[in-house]
C-alpha cells in the first residue's frame, strides 16, 4: 500500500513537470510537435556521433593491434579512451531515442483528444488523416532508432572484453591475440554503422515530413 502511494506520487509531480515544460515551452512559441522535431534532430545528431566514434574507435584498435612495437601501456591507454568515448555515446544515443518517445506519446494523446473539438466534420478527418498518416511516420522512425540502438550493445560488450583482457595481459602476447578480432570488430562495426546511416537517413526524412 506504500508503495503504491509513493508511485501515485512520483508519478503525479512527473506529470506535472511535464505540464511546466510544456507549459513554458508554449509560452516560448513551442508547441508539442515542435519539440518532438527537436528531440528528433537531437537523436539524429547523436547517432551520427556515435557513428563516427565507433568509426574511429575500429582506426584506433586496428593501429594498435597491427603494430607490434610501441609501448603497451600506451596502446591500452588508446584503447580504454577509445571504449570510454564509445559507452559514453552509446548512452547518449539511448537517452535521447527515450526523449523522443516521451513527447511523441504526449503529442498523439493531445492531438486524438482535440480531435473531439472540431465542429467541422470535414477538418476534423483532414487531422485525423494527417495524425495517422504522422504516427505511420514515427512508427518506421522508432523502429529504425531502436534497431540500430541494438547494434551498439554487442559491439560495445566484445570491445569492453578486448580492453579488459589487455588491462589484464600487457604483453606482446596479448597484443597479437587481439589480431583475430580485427574482422569481427570490423565486420560489426561496419554493420553498426549502416544501420546508423539508415536510421539519420529516416530522422531527416521524419523531420522533413513535420516541417511541411
Amino acid at each position: 500500500m506504500k508503495k503504491a502511494l509513493l508511485l501515485s506520487i512520483a508519478l503525479f509531480f512527473a506529470a506535472g513537470c511535464d505540464s511546466l515544460y510544456y507549459g513554458t515551452m508554449e509560452k516560448l512559441g513551442k508547441q508539442k510537435r515542435d519539440i518532438l522535431v527537436d528531440r528528433v534532430q537531437d537523436a539524429r545528431q547523436a547517432q551520427e556521433e556515435t557513428k563516427e566514434q565507433f568509426a574511429s574507435a575500429l582506426d584506433k584498435f586496428k593501429s594498435v593491434v597491427n603494430v607490434p612495437t610501441g609501448k603497451l601501456q600506451e596502446k591500452y591507454d588508446t584503447l580504454k579512451d577509445e571504449f570510454d568515448e564509445s559507452e559514453e555515446k552509446a548512452v547518449a544515443v539511448k537517452k535521447r531515442i527515450a526523449e523522443v518517445e516521451d513527447v511523441s506519446k504526449d503529442l498523439f494523446a493531445e492531438w486524438e483528444k482535440e480531435l473531439e473539438q472540431y465542429k467541422s466534420a470535414e477538418l476534423r478527418a483532414s487531422s485525423k488523416k494527417k495524425l495517422d498518416q504522422t504516427r505511420q511516420h514515427y512508427k518506421q522512425l522508432i523502429t529504425v532508432m531502436k534497431k540500430a540502438e541494438s547494434k551498439i550493445e554487442p559491439v560495445l560488450s566484445a570491445f569492453r572484453d578486448q580492453v579488459l583482457y589487455l588491462k589484464h595481459n600487457l604483453n606482446a602476447q596479448a597484443i597479437a591475440s587481439l589480431q583475430s578480432e580485427v574482422t569481427t570488430m570490423e565486420t560489426d562495426i561496419g554493420k553498426l554503422i549502416a544501420e546508423m546511416e539508415k536510421s539519420i537517413a529516416e530522422a531527416d526524412s521524419f523531420i522533413k515530413t513535420m516541417k511541411e
